[in-house]
């Protein structure tokens, strides 16, 4: 698992579609996906989708493509990884988890949420794309966790985070309606975050030990290496 794998995902209409390693992918929200970019996704291998949104994220928009019965080839699984009316939680992530210095205070808060994620992934009889709705943070802190259990270097960890940054900003410079809260960055402001964020998020694994993590919070061995196997990694466990 190397940066030469950090390419985006050509499936229509995904949007900061990246594969993280083997058959393991991530992205924003899965209702910008169109039928055709479903079918993409089947024919590379995905039988799993897991949603990490909470459910009043989960609503339909007027510009979603109409997707028909696209989805019903794959197993959708809703595991947010927050509870967003925690008040430590709320206190922290305003207006929303969207820097991976609160990375560890998830983690600590929702331990079980998070160990839902990856038994999820375990159980996938296929590849699968894991998303929440930039496709940044919630994704990148389970695939930074996911790298970091598969072994991968620093500069693949921070890199993976600074792609998704760099595409959820090109989305808000492209989109039509404004982001809420967001706005493009262009590359002096955008260069300074993209440092200290990824320096945040490989902090954040190196000092979390995923596997120790995952294991005390109910991730079987088995589970290990049915997601190591799903990344086409091979680690001593």
């Amino acid at each position: 698992m190397n940066a030469r794998e950090l390419a985006p995902v050509g499936w229509d209409g995904a949007v900061n579609a990246w594969r993280v390693a083997g058959s393991v992918y991530r992205m924003g929200r899965r209702e910008w996906v169109t039928a055709a970019g479903w079918q993409d996704a089947h024919n590379d291998g995905v039988r799993t989708v897991i949603d990490l949104r909470n459910p009043a994220e989960r609503q339909p928009r007027d510009a979603d493509p109409d997707v028909g019965g696209a989805l019903a080839a794959f197993d959708v699984i809703f595991a947010p990884t927050e509870d967003p009316d925690n008040r430590e939680f709320k206190a922290l992530c305003v207006p929303y988890l969207n820097d991976p210095a609160y990375y560890a205070a998830n983690a600590r808060l929702f331990p079980d949420k998070l160990a839902a994620v990856f038994k999820a992934v375990a159980a996938s009889p296929g590849g699968v794309v894991i998303h929440c709705s930039a496709g940044r943070d919630r994704s990148g802190m389970v695939a930074a966790m996911l790298q970091d259990l598969a072994g991968a270097p620093d500069g693949d960890i921070v890199a993976g985070y600074q792609a998704a940054m760099r595409g959820i900003n090109e989305r808000h410079r492209t989109r039509l309606t404004p982001h809420p809260h967001e706005r493009y960055l262009d590359e002096e402001t955008l260069a300074p975050l993209l440092q200290s964020r990824g320096e945040g998020v490989l902090d954040f694994v190196r000092s979390l030990n995923t596997r120790e993590y995952l294991l005390r919070h109910g991730v079987s061995e088995p589970e290990l290496e049915a997601i190591l196997s799903a990344l086409g990694a091979r680690v001593a466990l």
